[in-house]
């Protein structure tokens, strides 16, 4: 009896010891092998989805991964793109930085579905020159928990992903040079469509998401020839790529801004410039001086025209869109300065800025009181960073695709830093900040900044990740936010609408509607938008678009 029970004991252990290596699905390219997260979601890390893009790859569209034998054991990230250490608040768990970055992450739900299910790729920001999809706040797991395959996908950047020049169009059998990073993200959508169907996915429910420069990203996919047709709906947090944001700039002016950079850099051709070292290149990139290396290209390949031409025309992918940006996304001191925000210091920079216009940008943004400055500065400093754009995507993809629009304002201030950021603070583009924990308390001498959302403070709270974050002192009124707008995610990836039980109604904006927005707080609310809100993005609307 004991020889059986000793017997059947060692058995149940094996059987137990092969659950956890988790589950095999054999894609095109090849078996890969996920971890079972302790929630049962099996995470499949660090897939390619393309080869390493150095060498004579460097500067090239991306190209097909090559097969492999056996079993891949993915449970690991890749390497993360090359980029400096920009943003503070960014916390990657890859294998360190490469040019070899082209990997995808996938988190597929625990229990086999009898039905085929939506995904969700999600793209991260960082400006086009930082960040990585191995960032815990991106990850997908709680998404799949609500029975959505989710993937993060890397892609390249600064002069690794968006570098154009003269030999580079001339060698690429489309005549165009740049926008690598997007086709990076191009080709991980083409690699769901052939493979997705393996983890249980329907390549026909394949929502695009991201943040920032992924907001951005997911603009500029909808535009596209080459990804418009690959999605199933859309949603934007935070960017377009529409003027004043990272908007795309001619091939020709491209062009001229890779020869100059090679021309500080010391080299006369394309191949000494493949020639340079990773570490190097990217070092040459970052001296004072050097052309923007973060704008797309309109090269007739993969934009023909810019994001904002397509979407008046009624070019871009007709497809649902949930879009929108957060309450304060940079501060009033993105305006003003160093100046203290004072009604005559507020006038004078508004002067400056428009001109003979500042009376009507003082009716739209009035600053009366220190306060009424903070606050009007803050909203001018956002809408003239991000917040414009936004809203340009979400009017224009309204007024011309015949699909619905539902536009939401995150408006949930995080909460203070846990003890053990010490006298740390937050810092411009979401970053951090660590103080002296033995300084003397600051003497406040000025009104207290306006409370708001911050730029990327909202991604936690809408991909339910917000335990992964250990810098802030989550409450229960977070979490309760941060349910609500998943499950709004969530439904509207499943649906293409964010409506469901229990939740505040979204109405869509459409052509030719009343515009309304949902707030997202505390307290979720439907709002409609004033005259003196959309005043301001009429107003910004002729300044930008001429």
């Amino acid at each position: 009896m004991k020889k059986i029970t000793f017997f059947l004991l060692v058995q149940f252990t094996c059987i137990t010891a092969f659950a956890q290596t988790g589950k095999q699905v054999k894609i095109e390219t090849g078996i890969v092998e996920s971890v079972k997260e302790k929630s049962g979601v099996n995470s499949f890390k660090g897939i390619p989805f393309a080869q390493p893009p150095i060498g004579e790859l460097r500067w090239k569209e991306p190209q097909p991964v090559n097969s492999w034998t056996g079993v891949r054991k993915c449970d690991a990230f890749g390497y993360n793109p090359m980029q400096k250490n920009v943003f503070g608040d960014m916390k990657f768990r890859s294998q360190g930085m490469s040019e070899d970055c082209l990997y995808l992450n996938v988190w597929v739900p625990a229990k086999p579905s009898k039905t085929k299910l939506p995904v969700l790729v999600y793209f991260y920001g960082g400006g086009f020159v930082a960040g990585d999809g191995s960032e815990e706040r991106y990850d997908g797991e709680s998404m799949a928990k609500r029975g959505i395959i989710a993937l993060t996908v890397n892609y390249r950047l600064g002069v690794f992903g968006f570098m154009a020049h003269p030999e580079l169009t001339k060698e690429s059998p489309h005549h165009s040079s740049g926008n690598y990073g997007l086709l990076d993200q191009t080709a991980a959508l083409r690699w769901v469509q052939k493979n997705i169907a393996a983890f249980g996915g329907d390549p026909n429910r394949v929502t695009i998401a991201g943040e920032s420069a992924g907001s951005i990203a997911v603009s500029a996919q909808m535009v596209s020839p080459l990804s418009k047709n690959l999605i199933a709906g859309a949603i934007g947090e935070s960017g377009a790529m529409i003027k004043p944001t990272l908007a795309p700039v001619p091939l020709a002016e491209g062009e001229n801004n890779g020869l100059k950079f090679a021309g500080m850099a010391g080299v006369k051709s394309l191949q000494e410039l493949r020639e340079i070292p990773a570490d190097k290149l990217l070092d040459e990139a970052a001296k004072p001086g050097v052309p923007s290396m973060q704008l797309a290209t309109i090269d007739g390949y993969f934009l023909t025209k810019s994001p904002a031409e397509s979407f008046a025309a009624g070019e871009q992918a007709k497809v649902p869109l949930l879009v929108g940006w957060n309450s304060a996304e940079i501060p009033y001191q993105a305006l003003l300065g160093g100046d203290a925000p004072t009604p005559e210091n507020y006038a004078k920079k508004v002067k400056a800025l428009y001109g003979e216009k500042a009376d009507e940008v003082m009716k739209l943004y009035p600053g009366n009181t220190p306060e009424e400055v903070i606050r009007s500065a803050t909203e001018l400093a956002s809408d003239r960073f991000i917040v414009y754009s936004t809203w340009k995507w979400a009017d224009a993809h309204a007024l011309s695709s015949g699909k619905p629009v539902y536009r939401y304002l995150f408006s949930k201030p995080r909460p203070p830093m846990t003890a053990k950021m010490g006298n740390a603070k937050a810092g411009l583009a979401d970053g951090i900040i660590k103080g002296d924990n033995n300084a003397k308390p600051e003497v406040k001498k000025q009104p207290e900044p306006y409370v708001g959302a911050s730029h990327a403070s909202e991604i936690e709270y809408a991909m339910g990740n917000l335990a992964t974050n250990t810098t802030y002192a989550w409450t229960p009124a977070d979490y309760k936010v941060s349910t609500t707008m998943e499950s709004y995610f969530a439904n509207f990836i499943k649906t293409g609408n964010p409506n469901g039980a229990a939740l505040p109604k979204w109405n869509a904006n459409i052509k030719g509607g009343p515009v309304s927005f949902i707030n997202i707080d505390v307290k979720t609310t439907l709002e409609k938008e004033s005259a003196q809100l959309g005043g301001r993005y009429v107003f910004l609307d002729k300044e930008y678009i001429k």
